[in-house]
């Protein structure tokens, strides 16, 4: 009888314990352990583009930081499963390449080096559950305003502080792909691919935009 009490009291005991350690992630897996944590992701990035289609010439390179932040635990939705991120980006330093200034039907078109800088709000990431280890999938939606010291994308030639030509301000709404590896934990490398477009909304008196763009970006996340 005393065993057999002493057998229910270690059951009543240990059972608990035992379920309750099984359901933390563990140790050797940070995805799982962000996931779970919903802990605050920073870290720099940069970034370079090319233009598609008629925009084929452009060259794009940017630098940046960006933060975030998991909303929600991990919802089913089968292969869909995953946690919904909310993010933000700066980015200080802005580069567009586009050939040099050049005539058209006898019409001077703009070009050359753009410089400027970029802020997205709000970018609605969503990582994808996974059994991996070390890598997190996700794709995201983001939309971003960009000011260039110079009207872009260059157009008519017109003259600095004149009316006419494009707009000093564009946007940016973008989507991609991408993923974390990490290579401990709260550390990862970060790699995504965008399709980007930009236009100024018709800010300026004409608005050629670039319809496309694909740009690949590069980080390192830490997380807290």
């Amino acid at each position: 009888m005393k065993r057999l009490v002493a057998f229910l009291f270690a059951i009543v005991t240990i059972l608990p314990l035992y379920v309750k350690a099984q359901s933390k992630p563990a140790a050797d897996n940070p995805v799982a352990q962000e996931r779970a944590s919903r802990g605050w992701e920073y870290g720099p990035f940069f970034n370079y583009g090319n233009g598609v289609g008629d925009r084929s010439s452009y060259k794009f390179i940017w630098t940046g930081f960006q933060i975030g932040k998991p909303v929600t635990p991990v919802l089913k939705a089968g292969i869909f499963s995953g946690q919904l991120e909310l993010n933000g980006e700066v980015i200080p330093f802005f580069q567009a390449y586009t050939p040099a200034p050049h005539v058209i039907n006898e019409i001077l078109i703009g070009g050359g080096t753009f410089t400027g800088f970029s802020v997205a709000p709000v970018i609605f990431r969503w990582n994808f559950a996974t059994h991996s280890k070390r890598i997190q999938p996700w794709f995201q939606a983001k939309g971003a305003v960009l000011y260039t010291t110079h009207k872009f994308p260059p157009d008519v030639e017109v003259v600095p502080g004149m009316p006419g030509g494009t707009s000093v301000w564009n946007f940016m709404p973008q989507g991609g792909i991408g993923f974390h590896y990490y290579t401990r934990e709260k550390r990862s490398i970060d790699v995504g691919l965008n399709a980007v477009h930009i236009s100024s909304a018709s800010l300026g008196d004409k608005n050629p935009g670039v319809n496309a763009s694909l740009q690949v970006q590069v980080g390192y996340s830490f997380w807290k």
